[in-house]
């Protein structure tokens, strides 16, 4: 006989609070994590230490460093959040936790605004360091909102639960960085450049933001109820409690074997669509050649594409069911990577498409020299080649000194809007440099014409640059299909991607929203905390697996054959998720909380 139904109908003003607290900390993930931290704490670092820094014994780049912070965040968290759970799940305590953790986090995101009134030498030290205390926060919040989904409402109801909160932290979010983008865009002075309160602005009003819907959460979600809780323990007591506990629960798989199949099947496939979505940003500019403008016009795309999106899957689950529509957005994500993988750059037709342009003027009877808006930055490493091409070729390259380093002589390109005197090559009569400059061009990223003059007509075009293809294992893909169908649609790269937006954005709510209602229909509500732990642990794990793999294959081969990987990840996952009996999975939930909440035998 089946045991008594444990499930207690939702509450509409808890869902909404609920939600609330993804609308709140998406800010946090899209204006700080990705459209503006990064680039402020590379600029200071620049300007404090130059391209190195030496910290513990070894000599460290800006981005290195970013790096280990996000990676030290994800796993303290990682490590931590299954013995946290347990102790959470004995506890009356998962609520306690979510406001600590949403302190931290958000706390230190309005700090990052405060990195100005220090001396430039210690501000990316200070942004490091409150960076690393915000991701711990939001990892560690994470944990424990997650862990309260199976209280919210009914397993029938979970679909539409965590849907409704990844739609609201996708509207949320964008709604904030499009604020954020405006005030960047059109908040410039003479020169171009940002005032210096802009930047710490939009850190503080991320941090506010974040903080104030969060305590719509602690307002209207309750503290779920916790059968026969236990006394306070001590520090050393909740240590040797929680790792008994785990130790048991890897002991007990065969009891959840159903949830720990989807558990590694939610390891393969979010290992992928995670890592997809983190490195789309650098694939699209420096594989397809992406300006920065259209990498962030994708990601709004994304943000409010994603919100309505997530609430028509909850429709086609309603429809079919979760397991099926989860199947299918990773079915979609499996079509969308392979997209990918054809995506690129038009070949060059007009001259303003080049990175370097030479134009006659009659009046002088010189080359003026330009740079185009979408040709990539000099490299600043001291181990790349193209600063000692740059100080080859400086008398005929858009160049100028960088001021920002004093160890040794960096070159950047001239701004095209700005006139000034340090510009060393603005113009040139030599036209044997520049054809010699163009015999240059084979191994570099860069492209370059000529219009007007006796030169009209030449090109360079190096073997690295995004329109380039032909030597990589996959670049029969992207050359067929730009032959075929983006050539003749005239449609650009940038179009491209935003495409490539588009379905993401359509899959993405969906997907993360059903993969975390199955997970929470197949747990036990009275070890919630303890299992979303696991949930959290593989999360963070898989975002640093993903990458990893991402980097080998890139290594080995090029970056198209390193997105192919990521697509197979999303395969096996797939394909696994053929194994998982989610009526058994709810069947095991039900009969642990029967048996933790003394009703008795559920069978």
């Amino acid at each position: 006989m089946q045991g008594p139904t444990l499930d207690r109908q939702s509450n509409p003003n808890s869902v909404r609070g609920y939600a609330f607290y993804d609308w709140g900390k998406s800010a946090f993930e899209t204006s700080v994590t990705t459209a503006v931290l990064p680039a402020w704490f590379a600029y200071l670092f620049l300007k404090a230490n130059g391209l190195e820094a030496e910290i513990l014994g070894r000599n460290m780049t800006s981005d290195a460093v970013w790096s280990v912070a996000v990676a030290i965040g994800a796993l303290l968290v990682a490590i931590a959040s299954p013995s946290l759970g347990v102790i959470a799940d004995r506890r009356a305590i998962k609520m306690w936790w979510l406001r600590i953790l949403t302190y931290l986090g958000a706390g230190s995101t309005v700090a990052l605004a405060f990195a100005p009134m220090f001396d430039i030498s210690l501000q990316w030290v200070w942004i490091f360091v409150m960076f690393l205390l915000a991701n711990i926060g939001l990892n560690g919040a994470g944990v424990f909102y997650n862990a309260l989904l199976p209280h919210m409402g009914t397993d029938d109801e979970m679909d539409a639960i965590s849907n409704k909160a990844f739609a609201y932290g996708y509207f949320g979010g964008g709604v904030l960085l499009f604020i954020h983008l405006i005030m960047i865009t059109f908040i410039v002075d003479g020169a171009g450049s940002n005032p210096s309160w802009l930047i710490p602005f939009v850190m503080a009003s991320s941090g506010a933001w974040w903080l104030g819907f969060a305590m719509l959460t602690f307002k209207y979600v309750p503290e779920p109820e916790i059968e026969n809780e236990m006394e306070s323990l001590g520090i050393n007591q909740s240590a040797k409690l929680a790792f008994s506990e785990l130790k048991k629960t890897f002991s007990e798989w065969r009891k959840f074997k159903t949830l720990f199949i989807y558990m590694f099947a939610y390891f393969l496939f979010i290992d992928g669509i995670n890592s997809v979505t983190a490195l789309a940003g650098i694939y699209g500019i420096s594989v397809l050649g992406l300006t920065t403008t259209a990498l962030i016009a994708t990601i709004l795309v994304i943000q409010f594409v994603a919100a309505p999106c997530a609430i028509g899957f909850t429709k086609l689950a309603e429809a079919t069911s979760t397991k099926s529509a989860l199947t299918i957005s990773l079915i979609g994500w499996v079509v969308v990577v392979t997209a990918a993988l054809s995506f690129a750059p038009l070949e060059l037709s007009q001259h303003s498409e080049y990175d370097f342009q030479y134009d006659w003027n009659e009046d002088t009877s010189e080359y003026d020299i330009t740079v185009g808006e979408t040709a990539f930055a000099l490299k600043l490493s001291v181990d790349e080649s193209e600063q000692d091409w740059a100080t080859k070729w400086l008398n005929v390259m858009p160049i100028h000194e960088d001021d920002n380093y004093d160890e040794r002589t960096i070159y950047e390109f001239n701004n095209p809007d700005i006139e000034s005197d340090e510009y060393r090559a603005a113009s040139t009569a030599d036209t044997q440099l520049i054809e010699m400059f163009f015999g240059d061009f084979s191994e570099t990223r860069f492209s370059a014409s000529v219009s007007g003059g006796s030169l009209d007509g030449h090109t360079a075009l190096g073997d690295e640059h995004p329109t380039s293809l032909g030597d990589g294992p996959l670049d029969f893909v992207p050359e067929t299909v730009r032959d075929k169908l983006w050539e003749p649609l005239g449609f650009s790269v940038m179009y491209q991607f935003l495409l490539l937006g588009c379905m993401a954005g359509a899959l993405l709510g969906g997907s993360q929203g059903l993969a975390r209602s199955l997970f929470g229909q197949m747990v036990p509500e009275t070890r919630s905390a303890e299992f979303f732990g696991f949930f959290g642990f593989f999360g963070k794990v898989a975002a640093l697996l993903g990458p990893a793999i991402y980097a080998f294959m890139t290594t080995m081969y090029d970056s198209r054959v390193g997105v192919a990987s990521l697509c197979l990840l999303i395969i096996a996952g797939t394909f696994l998720m053929r194994m998982v009996d989610v009526e058994s999975g709810r069947e095991d939930a039900r009969a642990e909380d029967s048996r933790n909440r003394g009703i008795g035998d559920s069978s």
